[in-house]
Parts: C-alpha cells; structure tokens; sequence
C-alpha cells in the first residue's frame, strides 16, 4: 500500500488525457448501469425489529397485515355542518376514490363526537411502503370534491400523505442546504488557493464522486436493499470528504513546488505529493470505511443503508484522489509552467518583486498553537476538562424513534392530521395483539382477544369518553345500509377493512391460526401515557387473557411498540458496534503508523470529540431553550438513530484529521528533526489545510441545521460541532500538547528512523524518494 499512491500517480501524470477520460468514462458508467438496474427500495419486513417486527411477520404470515390508510375530511368552512351538503361530498368522494386503481376500499363516513367532521377512511392496495407513491391520485380527487363542494372544507391526510411531504419536504430541504453549502465552499476554496481553476477542481472531484457513488448505491441496492436514506447521506458526506481529499493534496502538490522553485517539472512534484498526502489520503479513507462498516453490526436496514452509502462515496473519493486529481494536477502545472514567464515578464515591466511563499501558520494558528507549545501540560489539562465539561449533558441522554407526530408542521399533511386527531382522538395510536395457534384454538383465541379488548376498555389509558361512543354510535347508525352515502353496503364487524372508529373487534385468518385484535389509544405516540398503555399491555392485560393459554404465541405491534422495540434494539446492539469500533480505531492507527501509544490516543482523543459533541447535542436538542434560536420543536430526547449513526461517522471523520496531522509529524521526525521539533513543525505545516477542510465540513453539515426535520437538524449540528471541536481544540492545543509532553515515547514501540534523503531533481524514471 506505501508505493500503491506513488505508482497511480506516476501512471495518470505520464497518461493525463486518457486518466482524465477515464475517469468520467467511469462515472458515466456508473450512472448508466445504476439507472439501468434501477434502486431496490427496501420493503416493509425489512423494518421489521424486535416483538413488533415478529408479530407483523406473523400477521402478514395470516394476510391480516396492515396496509395503508388515507383519511378525508369533510367539514364546515364556516359554522355548522350541514350533514345533506356533507353526505354529498361524502358521496362524491367515495365514488371517485373507488374508481381509482391505488384504492382496495372505502368504508362508510363516520362523524365526529362533536357532530362537525365526516371521516372518509380510505385503503390503498399495496404494501404499506408503497403507499407514499400510490396517495398522488388520491389527494388529487380530494382536491377536486373540495373545489365542487366550495362551502366544504375537504382535506386529506394519512401515513402515505404524511410520508409523501416529509420526501418532498426533504428534496426541498436538500436542495436548500445545496445552495447554502456550495457558495461557501467555493468561497473557502478561494480564500485557500487564490485561483478559481484550483478552486474548481475539489468541487470537481466531489460532485463526480457524488454522481459516480449514487449510481454505485442503485447497484448495491440490489444486494442491500436501500431504505430511502442512502441518497441523502452520499450528498451529505461525498461533498465533505470529497473536498477535504482534494484539498489535502493540491496543499501538499503547491508545497512541493514552491520548495523545489522550478527544478521539478508537474510529474515529479504529483508524485512527491502522492507519497506523502497520497498515502495519508488512502489510510484516511480506508479509516472511514472500516469505522463505517461497523454499522452493518447493528443489523438494521436503515444504518446498512446509511453505511452502503458512507463507504461508497468515501471509496470513490479517495480512488478520484488517487487517479485523475494526478492527472489534472499535471496539466494544471503544465499551463502554469507555460504562462510563468509571461507572468513574470509582466511584472518584471511594472516593477514588482516576485512573490514570496506565504508562511504555512499565520497568526491566528500561530496564537493558537501557542499555549500548546509554550505550557503544554496545563494546556492539555484544561482543554481535557473543557471537553469532559461538553459531555457531561450526554450523561442524560434520551432517546425517541420519531413518528409522524413529530415531523413539522409546514407539511399539509400534518395540519390536517392534527384536526384529524383532535376531531377523532383514538386516531391518535393503535396497538396491535397478535396471536398464532392451532386452527383448534381459534375460538378459545378469540374469546380470550375479546376479554382482553374488555379488559382495555376498562382501563383509563385505552378507555374513551362516554360522549365519544355515543356519537359513534350515532354516526353508524347515520351511515347504515339505507344512507346512500354507504354505496359499499355494511361493513362487517369481522370484515378487516371496516371503519377505524368502532368497538374492538377480533380478525382471524382463513386457516383460523392467527388471530389480530386492535386497540385504540387516545393519546400521541411518543406520549407518556401511549408508552405506559404498551407496557400495560404487554405486562397486565396479555398475560391475564390470552397469555393464559398454552401454545399460543402472542406480540403487540403498532405505532408505539414499533418505535419502543427499535430504541430497544439500537441499545442493544451499541456495545457491540462500539466496542468493534474502538478496535478497529486502535489498529487502524497501530497499523497506519506502528505505534501502540498512538493508537490508544486516536481512540481517546476520539471518544472526547464524539461525547462533547453528543454533550451538545443533548444540550441544544433535549431542551426547550434554542427551539426559537434554530426553529425547531424539542422531542425532549433524541432521535433514535442520531447517537449511533453519529458516533460511527464522527470516529471516521476525525481520523481524517488524526492521519494527515499525524503524517505531518511522523514526515518531520523521518526528516532526522527532534521529537519536539517534529511536533511543531508538523502542527504547523497541516494547521491551515485542516482548519480550511474543517470549515468546508462545517458548512456542509451545518446547513442541515436550516432543515426542518428535527433528526437531520440534530445529526447537521452534532457533524458540525464535532469537526469544529475535532480542528480547533483536539488537533490545535489536545494533541499537540500530548505528543510534545510523550516527545519519543509516543512512537513506541516503532524505533526512531534514519534521516530520508528528499529527491531534488526528478529522476529518470521521474518518480521521488519515498517519504513518509
């Protein structure tokens, strides 16, 4: 792997047309075949986790499944409801949802408690996920009945309605965070190399990397499949890494040639750089990669997905780093080698000395590094416990799976989910008893269901007001066979379609094996009450009723035990992907640059970066305080998926940091310079490049925190702070201090090496020493 960069190197600056042709072949491919194959999306029993996943295998095993449901609404614009003008628009809806292909059945209206709203329960064919794609012509019929009854409000919500503007609010969001990331990158990339061409080629190289992945996921999809995410995140950290690869060796490729003054023609200077950042680049990537991979340990779609799409992107970026960036580096260097006597004709004619070399440290990393150089043991003890400080916060952290109660309300859909929930408040949460036996058992199963539907009738958390059953009672009787507005006919109490609001009824399968009964909760999801009504369930009711019977195997899904069954399952399965990733963190550092101290530092120095970072985000998120400062609706916890997802991503990204700084260093010492002085110099000469790969990441993620849903703000600021906290205080002052306070004990147990001889003059063969 040492001679892998310098070789690629040598090949695309010798082979500069055909590298870069190449390479566009090769992103055009991807393209091609990910278009051609097409995205295998994930499906519902992917998702499936814990007791709620076994007991939806089971009812779909039973072809008692859950499929999606749409609800329209159908109130007064002003005043009363007029029931004649409402039955109408009842009667125009069903009709045209009926005759659309998306739409298995609609059940009769139903009327609120309050007698103002006439509910219209829709179920679309299809699997649950699919619902999303097929609601489309179904809002566009409820759009045009509202349009034909104009003295009606008519709207429409549901979980494919709902899903659908949380996609469109997230191409949205996506594109927002495009145009906020993207001019500061460019400006970034400006300020850094004072040439719009050199500026040009990071953005380049990461937008193709980005193109080249995303087709490359579509393929993998077909092995894996893609649970929807994988897109967001190649976008998210293609551009971060992407940048920060190319920017680490175009730094390393100028370095080289303001050293050599013009000895050493574009093919020799790309090879110098190769073998050192080139190589730092490879382990950076490779890093990335294996802590990403630990991900796949947690066996969940969604993080499989999110580590498909994380390792895809990083292995492109890092393969257009080795390939074409040589390449352009050289025909880069070959105009500019063209044009620098004309430049220097011009200013020899105005009368202006040549430029000098810009120092590598200017005084704001100067006054940075100062504390670390001149007090390192109090500098490293008070930046240790300034982070200790930002994590202490994590120590309550809370976790949430959000629902669709916490998406924003921007989305249509949720506004009139809202109306929905306050009209018919038993909407709210539906739990879930499902139950496989014997065909033998079915009616011993089912009279035990029905004791148990009794049983939470009676109990306050599932109970609703007795005004409530009143007029549910009233509204059946309303829509009754002889109303015309019920062109369906009765519904069937044993019927699996029948009407959301209605007494807990018993499904059974056509083989009588397993059984579904459903109960309703009038109380929001992530609600105290709606997750004391599961537990109840599960530990009081169930084992007082059907619990009691031999061999019958019996599971709760639904809303809330959904989302309690996966929290419960990512904390299962974090020691084991923690514990994996602090080994691989330690030998991939061991491994990188043979040193046992070094890797217990990486790891610690790590561990400080993640957990204040976690600090924070508890800190902002779990509270109240910053809602109105970052525009957001506080879960009182965290998203589920943030934590693990975060930690991964943050132990990938800060070895970035950690190898280059570190490579630095380790040149410097090879070069025959002290401990100390290696220290320094290394510090100093990676200082600028960090700090500037730091602020391109910090824009990317931080522009997430400008979305609205709560899960991509908190994951956008936790990256951001992180990589801020990773540049400034860990690699600036923390790493420093600890690497001048260890002076050669830190390489133990590696012996110190001979002085490397650098290559003044290019070679035949036009390849450089080896360094680092």
């Amino acid at each position: 792997m040492r001679h892998l960069p310098v070789r690629m190197a040598r090949w695309s600056a010798r082979h500069a047309g055909r590298a870069i042709a190449g390479w566009f072949a090769f992103v055009v491919l991807c393209l091609v075949a990910g278009i051609a194959l097409g995205t295998n999306e994930a499906t519902t029993k992917d998702f499936w986790v814990g007791e709620a996943g076994r007991a939806e295998a089971t009812a779909t095993e039973g072809g008692l499944e859950r499929s999606p449901t749409e609800r329209i609404m159908i109130r007064a614009r002003s005043g009363e409801l007029d029931m004649a003008a409402a039955g109408a628009a009842a009667q125009d809806v069903t009709e045209r949802m009926r005759d659309l292909p998306e739409v298995e059945s609609v059940a009769a209206p139903v009327r609120s408690k309050d007698g103002e709203v006439l509910l219209v329960s829709v179920v679309l064919n299809g699997p649950e996920l699919k619902g999303k794609k097929n609601v489309v012509p179904l809002l566009e019929q409820t759009a045009a009945v509202g349009a034909d009854h104009p003295h009606l409000v008519v709207e429409e919500t549901g979980s494919p309605a709902i899903s659908k503007g949380v996609n469109d609010q997230r191409d949205e969001d996506l594109a927002l965070s495009e145009r906020i990331s993207l001019p500061v990158t460019v400006v970034t990339l400006l300020i850094v190399f004072g040439s719009v061409i050199m500026a040009g080629v990071p953005l380049l190289l990461a937008l193709s990397s980005i193109a080249a992945a995303i087709g490359l996921s579509m393929v993998a999809s077909h092995v894996m499949p893609d649970a929807g995410v994988g897109t967001n995140l190649i976008l998210l950290i293609g551009l971060a890494v992407g940048v920060d690869y190319t920017l680490f060796y175009l730094k390393r490729e100028r370095e080289e040639r303001a050293r050599a003054g013009g000895r050493l023609g574009p093919e020799a200077l790309v090879e110098l750089a190769a073998a050192t950042a080139g190589r730092a680049i490879v382990i950076s990537g490779l890093a990335v990669i294996v802590s990403t991979a630990t991900l796949y340990l947690a066996t969940d779609v969604i993080f499989s997905s999110l580590a498909t799409g994380t390792i895809l992107v990083v292995a492109v970026a890092v393969a257009s780093s080795l390939t074409v960036l040589p390449a352009l580096l050289v025909v880069i260097g070959r105009r500019a080698d063209r044009l620098a006597p004309r430049r220097a004709a011009r200013r020899a004619r105005r009368g202006k000395p040549a430029r000098a070399g810009k120092p590598e440290t200017g005084r704001m990393f100067g006054a940075l590094l100062r504390p670390a150089r001149t007090r390192p043991a109090l500098t490293l003890c008070l930046s240790v416990l300034v982070m200790l400080g930002l994590t202490v916060p994590a120590l309550g952290l809370k976790l949430i799976d959000p629902g669709k109660d916490t998406f924003s309300r921007d989305i249509p859909a949720m506004r009139v989910y809202d109306r929905l929930t306050e009209s018919f408040p038993e909407l709210f949460v539906t739990h879930e008893v499902v139950t496989r036996s014997t065909p033998e058992q079915a009616a011993q199963v089912k009279r035990a269901l029905e004791d148990l539907g009794r049983r939470a009738q009676a109990d306050p958390l599932f109970a609703r007001a007795p005004k409530e059953a009143e007029s549910t009672k009233d509204a059946q009787d309303a829509t009754s066979p002889e109303n015309p507005t019920n062109p369906k006919g009765p519904q069937s109490p044993t019927n699996p379609r029948s009407p959301a609001i209605s007494e807990p009824t018993v499904r059974t399968s056509a083989d009588g094996r397993i059984s579904v009964l459903e109960l309703s909760v009038p109380h929001p999801a992530p609600s105290s009450e709606a997750i004391e009504s599961l537990t109840r369930l599960r530990q009081d009711h169930i084992p007082a009723t059907v619990g009691r019977l031999s061999g019958v195997e019996t599971a709760v899904s639904g809303d809330v035990a959904r989302g309690r069954d996966y929290v419960s399952h990512e904390s299962d399965k974090l020691p084991l992907v923690l514990g994996f990733l602090l080994l691989m963190t330690f030998l991939m550092t061991v491994w990188a640059f043979r040193s046992v101290v070094l890797g217990v530092i990486g790891v610690v120095l790590n561990l400080l970066s993640a957990g204040a970072s976690l600090g924070l985000l508890v800190l902002v998120f779990q509270g109240t305080w910053a809602e109105g400062l970052l525009a957001f609706d506080s879960l009182g916890a965290i998203a589920s998926r943030v934590p693990l997802f975060l930690v991964v991503i943050l132990f990938g990204l800060s070895m970035d940091y950690q190898v280059f700084v570190v490579s630095r260093i380790q040149e410097a010492r090879q070069n025959g310079m002290s401990a100390r002085e290696a220290v320094l110099e290394g510090i100093n000469r990676s200082a600028k490049v960090v700090t500037s790969a730091a602020i391109v990441m910090v824009t990317v993620f931080g522009a997430f925190v400008a979305l609205h849903l709560t899960e991509m703000k908190q994951m956008g600021f936790c990256l951001a702070v992180a990589v801020l906290l990773d540049a400034v205080v860990i690699r600036l002052m923390v790493l420093p201090s600890v690497l001048l306070l260890l002076g050669e004990r830190a390489w133990w147990p590696a012996r110190r090496p001979g002085r490397t001889v650098r290559a003044q003059e290019p070679a035949a063969a036009g390849s450089p020493a080896e360094v680092g």
